[in-house]
């Protein structure tokens, strides 16, 4: 005799994401679970909470791979506009932006302006949970051991990682190379955050987003100064340790483009894994747009590589109220401030 459900979802619209056409359909699951999917007969005992999804959709759930809430997720963990809305995984630490090794001036600073944050409130949220980790390791469990909504996965920033090993300054001036012990250190640093269990490494070509505060308000983030000599000893770690690399790539020039497809080629090495963000609106850049599924096809099917694009498929309009919206620095304007 098989043992009843714990829950049982009934009455519901199953769209399954496996592309296959939406049908009604019940739902079972047990021990955390889904253990049948069914029109008809689910084991519903006196102790099943019992879920009537009728007129609704029922789905797997989502997983949100480009969040900004390495802040937010220490003061309201529960993260419930994501949960709203279907999410239950979410990946932080993207745009070479993370809060584990910088101290948190710095990190304000890195985050502030670029996710229109209230500068003042990320100090806050972060100088109140300083003294919960000192690296990757004790990042993860001071997260795991919030009362969190979603799961969480992350990426370590390299914008994170470069400000605490050269100080911010010298990060984001262009003529300042790290030296040999910061390059070293930055490898050691980067290994120690997968051993953590980080997802790999996010960097930042793209000159737009500045910097907060008022030391060096307005320049371009520190990942952004990094030499390409700079980008492969990091990756060479990422290749080795089969992570992942999350980038976005230079929109004013847009070339360097090819250096990502060439980076995620397998030919006579191990592919490395690369998501990068380029979202290139079909009215305003056609060609791009058209170009981006033969680019990856080319990559990955004659390259050998492993190489996703992360990035919009179709339009979009955005509903703001002024200059303190998210894409205002990558208006003309924001990007001249």
């Amino acid at each position: 005799m098989s043992r009843p459900l714990d829950v049982a979802i009934v009455n519901g619209t199953v769209v399954d994401g496996t592309g296959a056409p939406r049908r009604r359909a019940d739902v079972g699951i047990t021990d955390g679970r889904v253990t049948v999917i069914g029109q008809t007969g689910l084991d519903i005992g006196p102790d099943t909470e019992v879920i009537d999804a009728r007129d609704c959709w029922v789905t797997p759930g989502f997983i949100d791979v480009h969040t900004h809430y390495d802040a937010e997720v220490l003061v309201a963990p529960a993260l419930s506009e994501s949960l709203r809305h279907g999410v239950t995984t979410v990946v932080t630490g993207n745009c070479s932006l993370s809060a584990v090794y910088s101290d948190p001036v710095d990190v304000a600073d890195l985050f502030s302006r670029v996710e229109a944050l209230p500068r003042a409130a990320v100090i806050d949220a972060l100088q109140s949970s300083a003294d919960e980790w000192d690296g990757p390791q004790a990042w993860a469990r001071a997260i795991d051991e919030r009362h969190l909504g979603p799961n969480v996965a992350s990426f370590l920033g390299h914008s994170d990682l470069r400000a605490s090993t050269m100080g911010l300054g010298r990060s984001t001036e262009s003529s300042q190379r790290p030296t040999r012990d910061e390059m070293s250190a930055m490898e050691g640093e980067l290994e120690k955050a997968l051993d953590a269990g980080f997802l790999g490494l996010s960097t930042m070509t793209n000159p737009w987003d500045k910097l907060d505060g008022d030391r060096y308000r307005s320049r371009s983030l520190p990942s952004t100064h990094a030499t390409w000599r700079e980008y492969r000893r990091l990756h060479k770690v990422l290749r080795r340790r089969d992570s992942i690399l999350q980038s976005i790539p230079n929109l004013n020039t847009r070339y360097d483009m090819a250096f990502f497809l060439m980076t995620s080629s397998g030919l006579g090495r191990k592919p490395l894994k690369t998501s990068l963000l380029a979202a290139a609106d079909p009215k305003s850049a056609p060609l791009l747009f058209a170009a981006f599924g033969p680019m990856a096809w080319v990559t990955n099917r004659l390259l050998r590589g492993r190489f996703r694009w992360q990035h919009l498929p179709t339009t979009f309009q955005v509903h703001a109220d002024g200059i303190d919206l998210v894409v205002f620095e990558e208006f003309g304007a924001g990007r001249a401030a």
